[in-house]
């Protein structure tokens, strides 16, 4: 008897299950390479020097904000939630930028994705002592428009509503540095 008689055969059964789960994990990783895929796709619309996709979400008051009715001043899209706490840590000093350059060609549009929308974001603004405008986005359109990660995700757009800055996670708004960025942006011509 020679030795490949005497090893025994894989059952077909065996075989099967093993082909069925060399293809089950391909079929997965193709699917986790498309969804990343289609990720950096949706974000190349908003990359720095680009167009920034115009949006339309209502006030706490009811009363629909468009992106595009700010041309002509530069504007910080903040994206938020109350529950986020990286976000409830930068609001403070983003209410200094506000009153820094409020009347200065500049506007903040805080869109908050809280699922309960003005119930939790009206004694949230209150709370917090916050003037700036906030708006509503409970069904949270404004992730793959902007093809936001996480909170809080922040685009700065210049006067022409081209994305100057895209700052991922919270920063401290009310700094020199920071005040210095936007003063240079604010003051540059229109082209």
């Amino acid at each position: 008897m020679n030795a490949r008689e005497t090893r025994p055969r894989p059952s077909l059964k065996l075989s099967l299950t093993i082909l069925f789960v060399f293809t089950a994990a391909v079929l997965v990783i193709l699917l986790l390479r498309n969804e990343r895929d289609s990720t950096v796709t949706s974000t190349k619309q908003i990359q720095v020097g680009f167009p920034a996709p115009n949006f339309t979400f209502p006030d706490l008051n009811g009363q629909q904000v468009r992106l595009s009715d700010h041309r002509g001043k530069v504007v910080l899209v903040n994206i938020w939630a109350t529950w986020c706490p990286p976000c409830r840590q930068e609001m403070p000093s983003m209410q200094k930028l506000y009153e820094r350059f409020k009347g200065e060609n500049f506007e903040i549009l805080a869109v908050s994705i809280d699922s309960t929308g003005r119930e939790a974001v009206v004694p949230f603004m209150r709370t917090m002592n916050l003037t700036f405008p906030a708006l509503l986005d409970p069904k949270e359109d404004i992730r793959s428009l902007y093809g936001v990660t996480g909170v809080p995700e922040s685009f700065i757009i210049d006067k022409e509503g081209i994305l100057a800055k895209k700052i991922i996670g919270p920063i401290d708004w009310a700094t020199p540095k920071v005040f210095l960025f936007f003063q240079d942006l604010i003051k540059k011509p229109r082209s």
